[in-house]
């Protein structure tokens, strides 16, 4: 049996007690950097590391401590940032509540915790008997909590603002090839933010850039709108059917002067949706050319690029453009939007040209 045999996945929508993987996100209320201290050695964004607070040591505890309450589940990877934590767990047999009891489980000690670690104005010391009683299996947190109140009364314990308000957010892994890349995405969280705060102005949303009477949100160079020459990126259906028939040429010859477009300062623009213009996006990434990329969905607090566009962001290579405000229940993107997209880059082409 090979490795990933060993693996079962859990499906979407189901009741989340068989074993699969779960990539879980806990994040401090109103994102106060409570856990830890971001710190760039020589201002090395490759460097970077996180010090953790008393409160982000005994959060990391209060992880690690998940398998002596639920065997079945193994923390496999977590990294603490400032103000949140992810963590990688895996369910390794069916449980007799699921995964969402496990985490909600981990989320009420982590209140708790919160509690513990902060009094009003207060620099979130965690009281050295209460540290030691977290490392203690045989201790629960709700005697943490009792030994809490006794010491400033249980009327100023109840008055503490809550650190983590919200359920921790859990995403189920659908394929074992999701694990090493959710695995990079969570050790690079650290270089990114380090990027971020030392390039802020292509990491904040934009709001209204005008654009031939349409009003678009960024993310990005917005200088990239000031540059000589630019051409839009849309392979056509027929080029692909053509190709899907043996007659590649006419696909190719498109593809390639995309690309002789991009390394003669032409900024290409496009939503790139299709595999093809996906291809020629990944040469532009490769040979470091810039280019304008549309995106179906606008950009949440504290959107950062993924990681493919990151280093493209970071470095000025890239801006990118929503025309509409982000929707948190949106997956996929339309027909409709696909359209729509096209003809707004074309319509980006020629009002900048």
């Amino acid at each position: 049996m090979t490795e990933q045999e060993h693996w079962q996945w859990q499906e979407p929508g189901g009741a989340w007690k068989g074993a699969g993987l779960y990539h879980v996100t806990l994040t401090v209320t109103d994102r106060q950097p409570m856990l830890g201290r971001l710190i760039t050695p020589e201002g090395n964004p490759a460097r970077a590391r996180v010090v953790h607070t008393a409160l982000g040591d005994a959060l990391v505890e209060c992880l690690m401590s998940i398998p002596r309450h639920h065997a079945e589940v193994q923390v496999l990877h977590f990294c603490l940032m400032p103000d949140h934590l992810h963590a990688v767990l895996y369910v390794r047999r069916t449980m007799p509540k699921g995964i969402r009891t496990v985490v909600r489980g981990f989320w009420q000690a982590a209140k708790k915790l919160g509690r513990a670690c902060s009094q009003p104005g207060s620099s979130f010391v965690v009281p050295n008997d209460i540290r030691e009683k977290l490392k203690e299996e045989s201790h629960r947190l709700e005697d943490t909590a009792a030994a809490l109140c006794g010491q400033i009364g249980e009327e100023a314990y109840y008055q503490i603002e809550p650190v983590f308000k919200e359920m921790p957010f859990i995403r189920p892994m659908a394929r074992y090839s999701q694990l090493q890349t959710t695995i990079r995405y969570i050790d690079m969280n650290p270089q990114r933010l380090a990027t971020k705060r030392l390039k802020p102005g292509f990491f904040r949303v934009q709001k209204d850039i005008e654009i031939g009477g349409r009003k678009y949100d960024g993310v990005g160079n917005v200088a990239l709108l000031m540059e000589a020459a630019y051409a839009p990126v849309h392979v056509r259906h027929l080029w692909v059917e053509q190709a899907l028939h043996g007659d590649a040429q006419e696909l190719r010859t498109y593809k390639n002067a995309c690309v002789l477009k991009a390394r003669k300062a032409v900024v290409m623009v496009s939503p790139f949706i299709s595999p093809d213009e996906k291809q020629v996006m990944q040469v532009l990434m490769r040979e470091r050319h810039p280019f304008i990329l549309l995106t179906n969905n606008g950009f949440r607090d504290y959107y950062k690029p993924a990681d493919n566009l990151f280093d493209a962001c970071a470095s000025g290579r890239l801006l990118i453009l929503s025309p509409w405000p982000y929707d948190g229940g949106k997956r996929h993107i339309s027909r409709a939007d696909c359209l729509a997209l096209n003809k707004m880059a074309e319509e980006i082409c020629d009002h900048l040209n």
